[in-house]
């Protein structure tokens, strides 16, 4: 198992502490496996001049915002909008960050652009060959998120991959898709698969990939502010109100502050500034 060791203290790899050693206070994080890498920076940085201890969970967003519903964590994180049945007046929602969601395939394929509807319908299973959309006669490998992902949610909202079973929302992503359970092994599948396609957060994106344009636009910090590429989602911070400790809060404001979102910038991500 990996570990990482901070101070006298090592942790398991499903738990990562950000801070120096003998912090006074813990925040605890959990949520999101995309905001996760990226909150694991913010809370190192921030623990370096301030006696407490950040810890971070990442089992994904469904998680983040139920912990912060039951309050068993003082933070949550999501990296999708919250569904109706999630709201609440008590839980309060504070975006800090943007991040792009990007279409990526295997670097040998020669494919290198496809429309919002072509996604769409690959991914409900409509389109099971490269060659209807320009590319070689070889079949498309679909890989997509477990249910539980926020990139997964994002995704199904923006490209329109929801549908309707005995008035439910379900999802419409074809249940011969590969699931992965992370960007880390979604990412793998597509590099190691020479017809897959799958979709990763933008700040995970690397020369094992190739991330392709949609509708012409290229997934990138200035397309996305610009408003021309638009699959898109926040990273929310989410907590039930009275809940966190006032260091937790003070973490929390820090996160909007400029020294945490040039962070959010160095990493890949769009500021919220």
């Amino acid at each position: 198992m990996k570990t990482k060791i901070i101070g006298a203290v090592v942790v398991a790899s499903s738990l990562v502490v950000s801070s120096a050693a003998f912090a006074g206070e813990t925040v605890s994080v959990v949520g999101s496996s995309s905001v996760s890498p990226l909150m694991e920076v913010l809370g190192e940085t921030y623990a370096q001049s301030n006696d407490v201890t950040v810890e971070v969970q990442g089992p994904g967003s469904s998680a983040g915002i139920r912990v912060a519903h039951d309050g068993s964590a003082d933070l949550g994180m999501s990296s999708r909008n919250l569904k109706t049945a999630e709201e609440s007046p008590q839980i309060k929602e504070v975006v800090i960050a943007r991040d792009g969601i990007a279409v990526v395939v295997n670097n040998s394929n020669s494919v290198t652009d496809l429309t919002k509807e072509q996604i769409t319908e690959i991914y409900k299973g409509n389109v099971t060959n490269w060659k209807q959309v320009g590319g070689e006669d070889k079949p498309i490998v679909v890989a997509t998120r477990d249910t539980a992902s926020g990139t997964r949610g994002a995704f199904e909202d923006i490209m329109s991959l929801k549908k309707k079973i005995n008035d439910i929302k379900v999802s419409a992503i074809s249940q011969k898709a590969q699931v992965a359970s992370g960007n880390g092994q979604l990412k793998t599948t597509v590099a190691n698969n020479p017809f897959a396609i799958g979709y990763i957060s933008l700040g995970s994106v690397d020369n094992t990939v190739k991330a392709l344009t949609i509708d012409g636009h290229k997934p990138s910090v200035a397309s996305i502010k610009a408003g021309d590429y638009s699959v898109q989602r926040p990273f929310i911070v989410v907590y039930k109100e009275g809940r966190p400790s006032k260091k937790a809060l003070d973490f929390l404001t820090w996160l909007q502050s400029p020294t945490a979102q040039k962070i959010v910038a160095d990493k890949g991500f769009i500021s919220i500034n």
